[in-house]
């Protein structure tokens, strides 16, 4: 017992892992070169929300495509299982309380213990792709690291031209930003009449 005392002990004296204060300030000529700085807004940040560093602009660069790619799957997702949910066909009613019904049941239980997984993994491998690890560093990309660049590309739609790569991402950020706002909505829609079609 004592030794199993010592060892949390130490565990938990263990030295923090370093906070590097590697800060590189963010300019205009630098945040207008970003990708997502697109017409007819340009940088667009009115409430001055934008950090200082790059290091930090780029963390919230990495948050802004995962939510937006996660919310275009959602807004598709809002879509489709409204009226096809052939898995789990027992699920009725309004999509956001459909989630429930399906846990009520075992394999309601199984497939979400499933998706839980699945994404655990993901997001495990999401931070080896771009992250410091912690002993190393807290909360900081890796040097090098594009935000959103997880080498995943398995239809090979990534393009080889700088510019063609870089349409294509301010094609996805934009679509990304348009997706959290469209799931917001028809959340709130769909809290408020009921159903997300409007003519329904």
């Amino acid at each position: 017992m004592l030794a199993i005392s010592s060892i949390s002990t130490a565990t938990y004296l263990r030295a923090p892992a370093p906070i590097m204060n590697t800060i590189t300030p963010v300019t205009k000529e630098w945040a207008d070169a970003q990708v997502g700085v697109t017409a007819p807004f340009g940088m667009f940040d009115p409430l001055d929300l934008a950090p200082e560093s790059q290091e930090q602009f780029m963390m919230y660069r990495e948050a802004e495509l995962a939510h937006g790619r996660v919310a275009m799957m959602a807004a598709l997702g809002f879509f489709v299982q409204e009226k096809f949910h052939p898995i789990f066909s027992y699920a009725d009613g309004p999509v956001v309380r459909e989630l429930d019904q399906v846990l009520s049941t075992s394999n309601g239980m199984l497939g979400g213990s499933c998706l839980l997984i699945a994404i655990f993994f993901s997001e495990i491998q999401r931070a080896r792709v771009g992250w410091v690890e912690p002993e190393v560093e807290y909360f900081a990309l890796r040097e090098g690291y594009l935000p959103g660049d997880l080498g995943f590309d398995p239809m090979g739609l990534k393009p080889k031209e700088p510019k063609e790569l870089l349409a294509m991402q301010n094609k996805e950020i934009n679509n990304g930003r348009l997706a959290m706002i469209a799931i917001a909505g028809m959340f709130f829609q769909l809290q408020v009449t009921g159903h997300i079609y409007p003519l329904l």
